[in-house]
């Protein structure tokens, strides 16, 4: 069963939700979040939302703000602590619902796996098991994994990062350089050891925004039952069918041992 609504995040703005509850006996909760420019229907978030409710989890994604989905908001305006506050009204919203269950899992890719461990390490009691896909680890190593340093000093220079989307053909994507600013107060590796609920780490062997390299300094530190799979020709958003697939039977086989 599926579900649209919209629901006011802290500041009052329309966050546009998807909630798809199981046919049987509820098992558990996931709420699955996209990353910077990303929305809830991307192939990727819906893969992960509809391999939990396979396994009889109710699933919850959404499009935060300041992104490219139906949320307020603009996608010059984002940033790390917007996504991240918007998770916890998500989460806050869920809490009156009557499919609501804790502890709950977490999954998201890129700055929005970065944001659901953000909030498992800020809560952990309340989070069951965290599955974090082309992690942004810190803001730190994200700036110098900046594929082109001169794209970086223009970014600076001028206020700006222009591009052409690659999800949205057609699409500008233009982002203010305070981003970058707000991205940097934010690092994983410090508070790593509360994650120690199950973790499952996914990543591209050519993913260059967040690569393998990044993705191992963090589940060094990770005191839990952790596991790392590198999708061997993928960048850093999955979208070929093959990544996908493969993906969604790594992920179903360790919603199975949850």
């Amino acid at each position: 069963m599926e579900e649209k609504l919209s629901i006011k995040n802290r500041k009052g703005q329309k966050v546009v939700a998807l909630i798809e509850k199981p046919g049987h006996r509820q098992k558990g909760l996931v709420f699955v979040m996209h990353g910077l420019s990303g929305f809830k229907e991307q192939a990727h978030i819906e893969l992960y939302a509809k391999t939990f409710l396979a396994n009889d989890y109710a699933a919850v994604r959404f499009d935060t703000t300041n992104t490219f989905g139906e949320s307020d908001g603009g996608y010059e305006d984002a940033t790390v602590t917007n996504y991240y506050e918007d998770l916890e009204d998500v989460i806050a919203w869920a809490k009156s619902q009557p499919w609501y269950q804790e502890p709950f899992c977490l999954a998201g890719s890129s700055l929005g796996a970065l944001c659901v461990a953000l909030y498992a390490e800020k809560f952990p009691e309340r989070v069951k098991a965290l599955a974090p896909t082309s992690t942004v680890v810190s803001g730190m190593l994200s700036m110098q994994s900046e594929k082109n340093s001169k794209l970086l000093e223009e970014w600076k220079r001028t206020g700006w990062r222009i591009e052409n989307s690659k999800s949205r053909p057609g699409v500008v994507k233009r982002l203010k350089w305070s981003h970058m600013e707000d991205r940097l107060k934010y690092d994983l590796l410090p508070n790593a050891n509360k994650l120690a609920m199950p973790v499952l780490f996914i990543v591209g062997s050519e993913d260059d925004t967040t690569p393998p390299e990044h993705q191992k300094m963090l589940y060094e530190k990770i005191p839990g039952r952790k596991e790392m799979h590198i999708i061997e020709g993928a960048k850093h958003t999955f979208k070929e069918e093959q990544h996908l697939k493969e993906i969604g039977a790594i992920i179903d086989q360790w919603i199975k041992t949850l």
